[in-house]
């Protein structure tokens, strides 16, 4: 992990992943290019109709305050969280469709 990662993952355990836990999610970072930080949302968080403005107000906030000089701009991996694949098996499979 780059020292450029290690600074970006601090904030995210200090300010970030705390709220996210509190509501049942979670926040992996994939990759910074360019200044956007590309990242995933999971657990509860993964697909959540709000999770744009989760992005918005608490992630890409926290970063661009605390890492300026890295971090322009958040950008979410969309991705489907390995518990809602398990409930669409469920379904399939409990209902025989």
């Amino acid at each position: 992990m780059t020292e450029d990662m290690k600074r970006i993952e601090a904030v995210l355990d200090e300010k970030v992943r705390p709220a996210l836990r509190a509501h049942g999610g979670e926040i992996e970072t994939d990759r910074l290019e360019n200044g956007v930080l590309y990242v995933k949302l999971l657990g509860q968080c993964a697909g959540c109709p709000s999770a744009d403005l989760t992005n918005e107000t608490l992630v890409e906030a926290e970063l661009k305050a605390a890492l300026p000089e890295l971090v322009e701009k958040v950008a979410v991996i969309q991705t489907v969280s390995d518990e809602l694949w398990e409930q669409a098996r469920r379904l399939l499979r409990d209902h025989h469709l």
